[in-house]
């Protein structure tokens, strides 16, 4: 009875351990497997290819313009400040041939007993400027405006990828992997010659953006402000994968969000539309 029970004391101590020691190690890890005999640099600018080809590539590059639907709705402190305003923007690209700008045309309804909605507000950027069109005329907008509209131009995805990664004198990190809404990411940060910073977060499947950021220097404070970009909800329109939900941060607080309902590609655009002697013209 003794020698019984001391075998099954050595199987139940011994052996059956090793044995689920031996399965679990058969198991694959659920970590994101990093390519082998790759340094940061050499992993980072491969995520950017990736994440390129993902946009569609060729498609993603060759975008003349584009024309977007939607609502657009501000945030005070990260609450939501009860405005919700459509709008219809227009963006011409530089691929165009012509100076970038964009038009962003504000919806409101056409009155009481008139059925639709009508573009009373428009805004025009163009040439490092940003104008506000109503039916009183054309004003310039304030400067601060204009600084933040342009400093998010010159890091958004768009510019990493046409001026950031060809200047002389930029670093490409791979810097891991986080967690962006619950999704796996890959992040990368572009840095510049002079020391000014891009991160982006792509999905680890899909190799699409999920968030963008930055910082940049408060004159006011003197002190450094982050901004944050985050996408979701995309779809692929002409084959090119566009985010429908597109939500800007400001320090973690949430500033602005907008929900796209329609989007169009190279519609060849009317140089009209970014006249600003032409008030209100309709496309």
């Amino acid at each position: 009875m003794m020698k019984s029970f001391l075998a099954l004391f050595l199987v139940l101590a011994g052996i059956a351990p090793m044995r689920l020691v031996a399965q679990a190690s058969a198991i694959p890890s659920a970590s994101p497997v990093e390519p082998a005999g790759q340094n940061d640099e050499q992993r980072g600018k491969e995520l950017l290819d990736q994440m390129v080809q993902a946009l569609g590539g060729q498609a993603w590059f060759s975008r003349k313009d584009i024309q977007v639907s939607g609502r657009t709705a501000a945030f005070f402190r990260g609450a939501p400040n009860g405005t919700v305003i459509e709008y219809t923007g227009w963006r011409r690209f530089a691929a165009s041939g012509q100076e970038p700008a964009e038009r962003i045309g504000f919806l409101s309804p056409k009155g009481m007993f008139i059925p639709g909605k009508k573009i009373d507000v428009v805004q025009i950027w163009t040439a490092g400027k940003g104008y506000e069109i109503t039916y009183k005329g054309r004003t310039e907008l304030p400067k601060d405006q204009v600084a933040d509209y342009y400093r998010r131009q010159d890091h958004s995805i768009e510019s990493v990828v046409e001026k950031w990664i060809k200047a002389p004198g930029v670093m490409i990190l791979a810097e891991g992997t986080t967690m962006v809404e619950r999704r796996i990411a890959d992040k990368v940060t572009i840095l510049s010659a002079n020391n000014d910073a891009v991160t982006l977060e792509l999905d680890a499947s899909s190799h699409l953006p999920l968030r963008r950021t930055f910082k940049w220097r408060n004159e006011k404070f003197n002190d450094f402000d982050e901004e944050a970009e985050t996408y979701s909800d995309y779809h692929t329109v002409q084959g090119i994968p566009t985010p429908y939900n597109i939500t800007r941060y400001r320090n973690g607080d949430m500033v602005n969000q907008r929900f796209i309902t329609k989007v169009t590609y190279d519609q060849a655009l009317s140089p009209d539309l970014f006249n600003l002697d032409l008030l209100l013209k309709k496309p």
